[in-house]
């Protein structure tokens, strides 16, 4: 989503860092190109403002212009800002007697069903059990796409066609959760093509009958600052108690995440991408600065992995690296857990400083997902014997493999040979010898 802020705000500190001393020419150089990156991003400019205000006050202080490092100062003051800026995270309140009633409204086209059913994935992970209430009416589809969404996940979801009124709807959908001890019931109102008093009216009317502890909008990353004047219109009519960003994974510029909590004081709440149906990203401010800057977000890879890679397996397949036994039936099985961490690309702009690389055309073609679903492909079309032991494949196997996977002997042949180079690899890190030119490559 930050993709052209990070890499021109890297730009400036790239220049800042080759600095031994910072002057204020210096210092107001660099702020008129951050203040230029951030408007690109579409961030409200009331938002720029006062963030430049607030850089320049500590820039030209004594902590920078008396530092022997000062690229790196204004580096932390960036990131410092740009968290107190994101505001601080808040959680849910799902306080006193269940079922706690979350209800959920926003513009059509901005992925609110999906949200519901993203968000049941999320609380469910905290321990929650909860029930879907279809209470969209009016768009063609939705009640069945919701239902479709449950099944997916394995969640209740109540339904009543699209005869019954939402606020019926609503309120016989907490009367089942509290039958069926259920903990949560999120509410999945009607959105429109753009805001009007009828859709206003309708969700103020629902918001009244089942009094949700959580009001959320679903707002669409992609729309930039159209999100905060749509939060803002929501807000006046239904207090709104956070925000859902969806189709982050996007071109999104980022203005939305920049501005909204500061114009609206709303706080985002949680992060969606993909169309896939996973458990909504919570929202941690301090993790979002730390990628914008370029910084990665370990701490949401550490979270990812734990959630989706076997702990015994992953032993497993450090004792078969350590001696040397790694297979290709091994190889398969970890591109399927890490394909289970979310796209390829979100994964490793995690890591801190490969989002630079990421942007690179050779680096992004090599990281294809496409080009692992050919791996794929292949290793599939093997034997289990070929794929334990990948000497015995010969001229006709590499045929028939190639044919199995719809690929070409040349592709297959390209495996096996970076497969034998990383066998190579691995024989010389569990010996304690490390080869010259990866020594070279790690400095």
């Amino acid at each position: 989503m930050f993709e052209t802020l990070s890499d021109r705000l890297q730009g400036v500190f790239q220049r800042l860092r080759g600095r031994g001393k910072l002057t204020e020419a210096d210092v107001d150089a660099a702020l008129r190109e951050v203040r230029l990156a951030l408007l690109e991003a579409d961030v409200n400019f009331r938002v720029v403002r006062g963030f430049l205000k607030a850089l320049r006050e500590r820039a030209v202080g004594a902590e920078v212009m008396e530092n022997l490092t000062p690229g790196q100062q204004v580096i932390k003051i960036v990131h410092e800002e740009l968290i107190h800026l994101l505001g601080e995270p808040v959680p849910l309140t799902l306080s006193g007697s269940p079922p706690h009633v979350i209800m959920l409204v926003g513009l059509q086209g901005s992925g609110k069903t999906t949200a519901a059913g993203k968000l049941a994935l999320a609380l469910r992970k905290q321990g929650q059990r909860c029930l879907l209430a279809a209470a969209d009416i009016y768009r063609p589809a939705a009640v069945d796409q919701l239902e479709t969404i449950g099944k997916q996940i394995d969640v209740p979801v109540h339904a009543m066609g699209t005869k019954a009124q939402p606020t019926t709807i609503a309120n016989t959908a907490i009367e089942r959760a509290k039958r069926e001890r259920l903990g949560t019931v999120i509410v999945d109102t009607a959105g429109r093509l753009q805001i009007d008093a009828e859709m206003m009216a309708e969700i103020h009317e629902i918001a009244e009958a089942i009094s949700p502890q959580e009001v959320l909008l679903v707002a669409d990353a992609m729309t930039g600052q159209e999100a905060v004047n749509v939060a803002q219109a929501f807000h006046e009519q239904v207090p709104l108690t956070g925000l859902i960003l969806t189709k982050t994974d996007g071109d999104a510029r980022g203005g939305a995440a920049l501005s909204v909590r500061s114009v609206t004081g709303i706080p985002i709440r949680f992060l969606g991408s993909g169309e896939k149906i996973e458990p909504l990203d919570p929202f941690y401010p301090d993790r979002l600065a730390s990628r914008i800057l370029g910084m990665g977000d370990v701490l949401s890879l550490i979270e990812r992995a734990e959630e989706t890679i076997d702990a015994e397996q992953a032993a497993e397949i450090e004792k078969k690296i350590r001696t040397a036994s790694f297979t290709l039936e091994d190889f398969v099985d970890q591109l399927q857990q890490i394909k289970k961490m979310g796209s390829l690309g979100q994964v490793l702009e995690m890591v801190p400083g490969m989002s630079q690389y990421m942007r690179n055309p050779a680096m992004s073609a090599a990281m294809d997902e496409r080009q692992f679903a050919r791996v794929e492909a292949i290793i599939y079309s093997m034997t289990l014997a070929e794929r334990r032991n990948p000497a015995i494949i010969d001229g006709s196997r590499r045929r028939r493999i190639a044919a199995g996977s719809g690929t070409t002997p040349a592709e297959v042949n390209q495996l096996l040979s970076s497969f034998r180079q990383m066998q190579t690899l691995m024989k010389s890190l569990a010996s304690g010898k490390i080869p010259k030119n990866l020594m070279r490559l790690f400095g």
